[in-house]
């Protein structure tokens, strides 16, 4: 197999929207839940499957989070040419944060890759 480093040409990720949602489950030392919406687009010529993931959430009150696990909430979706696969999730934190991540997946003839998220902020409402 090969690898790609970076972006592999023509498959990318969206954030889509991200909301503070207070009435969400979550830990009284993490009290504030953030919704985020992601699309990965696939614009390649090929069909590529989203085998893993990595989340690094750094808060400002001093901790790191780091997640990884097998495929997406629960799937290891398989994405076709010009086509996408959407979905939302949640992270909760005690303050604001920062969050940064990647896709990794493999192509139809075998390459893998990784595909940065694009970076985004969890801000407390104040």
């Amino acid at each position: 197999m090969s690898y790609k480093f970076g972006q592999i040409e023509g498959v990318e990720v969206q954030l889509n929207e991200v909301m503070h949602v207070p009435n969400l489950e979550s830990p009284p030392d993490k009290p504030h839940p953030f919704v985020y919406f992601i699309t990965i687009l696939n614009n390649s010529d090929e069909a590529i499957t989203i085998k893993a993931r990595k989340w690094v959430v750094k808060e400002t009150a001093g901790e790191t989070l780091v997640v990884e696990g097998k495929g997406v909430v629960g799937q290891t979706p398989e994405i076709m040419p010009g086509d996408e696969f959407s979905y939302n999730s949640y992270h909760t934190v005690a303050s604001d944060a920062s969050v940064q991540g990647a896709f990794f997946g493999v192509t139809d003839s075998g390459t893998r890759f990784y595909v940065p998220i694009p970076d985004f902020e969890l801000t407390v409402p104040g």
